[in-house]
């Protein structure tokens, strides 16, 4: 079965380009202004939208996230209501492909079987459960894929040769490579060392493989493009909605504040994909 994100990731190669894949938290910083950013995203230049579960212990996530979840949950987020989220933006954006990400307990509390049948309904690509590792697959990710929803596991730099067939059994979509060790936010990408680790993963893939953290600007995200078949933002989106938030509520620039920083990032992309042309085109 060819799904949205199967469908984005081959005509973006026939266009030589890497993907752009942003996320936001779900609810931040309540649920109007998250649904009016997330609309705003694919105008902005994004391909593929994550769209943040808010969970109270995101181990995996920085100060930034951390935060942008807490703005969520103080604003009466639920994951029903990250569902109603994607089913209204569904309603004037038919392409764009949506993964949710976050952490298993919200969706083992929802229900598995219900909350996959919810969100395949809603207008959900796919997922990405970062507590949930390959010997758990019978929990979630087996049925996600049977519901028709793609599996998205990370590979990080410790993942190793004998570690990797294991992650990517049962992974679809793409693969989403966590570029530094650490948290969501804590560090710049090495584009040198993100390339060989890319090549790395496709000796075990055929899948497409994004890189996320460490992403903040057009010039990480060009670096990043140039190596990689998608660049995966977030802190730096999640930091530039924190900064215009007037006392702690959206403020009149949230929206745009968002959304230009985004386009800025697209540029960047866009750009890597012009440089190497050029460069394929002078050889």
């Amino acid at each position: 079965m060819t799904t949205r994100i199967d469908r984005r990731f081959a005509a973006l190669r026939a266009e030589g380009r890497a993907a752009l894949v942003t996320f936001v938290m779900a609810g931040d910083p309540d649920a109007a202004t998250s649904l009016a950013i997330v609309k705003a995203l694919p105008k902005a230049g994004a391909d593929v939208i994550e769209i943040g579960m808010p969970f109270s212990d995101p181990m995996a996530d920085g100060p930034a996230i951390q935060a942008s979840g807490l703005r969520a949950l103080h604003g009466g987020q639920t994951l029903r209501k990250t569902l109603a989220l994607t089913r209204a933006f569904r309603e004037t954006d038919a392409d764009t492909p949506i993964v949710l990400m976050g952490y298993y307990n919200p969706i083992y509390v929802y229900g598995v079987d219900a909350f996959l049948g919810d969100a395949k309904a809603a207008g959900v690509d796919g997922l990405i459960v970062v507590d949930l590792p390959p010997e758990e697959d019978e929990e979630l990710c087996l049925p996600a894929l049977k519901a028709g929803l793609n599996f998205v596991r990370l590979a990080t730099p410790t993942t190793d040769d004998k570690r990797l067939p294991a992650v990517l059994a049962n992974t679809s979509g793409f693969v989403y490579y966590v570029s530094i060790t650490g948290v969501t936010g804590a560090a710049a990408a090495d584009p040198a060392k993100v390339g060989a680790a890319v090549q790395r993963i496709k000796r075990h893939t055929h899948l497409p493989v994004a890189v996320g953290f460490g992403v903040k600007d057009a010039a990480s995200a060009a670096a990043i493009a140039g190596v990689a078949d998608g660049v995966v933002v977030g802190s730096a989106l999640v930091e530039a909605l924190r900064a215009s938030l007037v006392e702690g509520k959206a403020g009149p620039n949230t929206v745009d504040a968002v959304a230009g920083l985004a386009r800025t990032i697209a540029a960047g992309v866009r750009g890597a994909a012009k440089a190497n042309e050029q460069a394929r085109a002078s050889r």
